[in-house]
């Protein structure tokens, strides 16, 4: 479960301010797989970070009951100075996992050769992106947050990360950020939409679809969810 109460962001943006959330108070069921849909610019990347603790809200509070990753697919996730061996080692010891286990797995798992124990500064973005897909695979989570990541690397290597997020949500729930609907039909179940400061939570992941369509100008306007 993770609940929303009276949460509130803004930036300030030249003379005036972008509003993320306004007075929001929505609670999210447990054992759900959440798509995360809205405009480019909508603040669905802030919204993960304050979800995963990384960004303070102006007033408000997020509140949870179960273990929570962080923005996978975010770059902020690795110190760019370590190498990606010691960022692993790092991140096992915050999150309480065997450091040798884990750095293992990810050094089989993201496939980067040498660099694994090279700096992160000489990473492409889409190496980083998976060293730090592959350390959130590694580690036990009951809600994973997915920021635009399952699609990094060629064919083989994304089939590897589809059936590997797929095992880990046999167990866990997702909010997953992605402009490829079908992405999101293979993973989600439920569906959110941000829009305006606004959040509207679906039951039915093709009535979230379908609002964010229609906010995007594609389509008719359908029901609205609950926010």
């Amino acid at each position: 479960m993770i609940r929303f109460e009276h949460l509130h962001k803004s930036f300030r943006i030249g003379a005036g301010r972008k509003i993320i959330v306004q007075d929001l108070d929505l609670t999210l069921p447990t054992g759900r797989s959440l798509a995360l849909l809205g405009r480019n610019g909508a603040g669905k990347s802030t919204l993960l970070q304050m979800v995963a603790g990384t960004i303070r809200p102006d007033s408000g509070r997020i509140v949870s009951d179960g273990t929570i990753s962080w923005p996978v697919g975010l770059g902020g996730a690795v110190h760019r100075d370590l190498t990606g061996a010691q960022n692993i080692r790092f991140i096992a010891r915050i999150y309480g996992v065997d450091t040798e286990q884990l750095a293992a797995f990810v050094e089989d798992f993201a496939e980067l050769g040498q660099h694994f124990h090279m700096p992160v500064r000489s990473y492409s973005s889409g190496m980083r992106s998976r060293l730090t897909f592959g350390a959130a695979m590694g580690i036990r989570f009951d809600t994973y947050l997915v920021d635009e990541v399952t699609s990094v690397g060629d064919a083989a290597f994304r089939r590897k990360s589809r059936a590997v997020f797929h095992e880990r949500m046999k167990a866990s729930s997702a909010i997953m950020v992605s402009h490829d609907m079908a992405t999101v039909r293979a993973f989600c179940d439920s569906g959110l939409v941000l829009e305006q400061g606004q959040l509207w939570y679906f039951d039915d992941l093709e009535e979230a679809i379908a609002l964010h369509r229609q906010l995007m100008g594609d389509t008719p306007a359908p029901r609205r969810g609950r926010r």
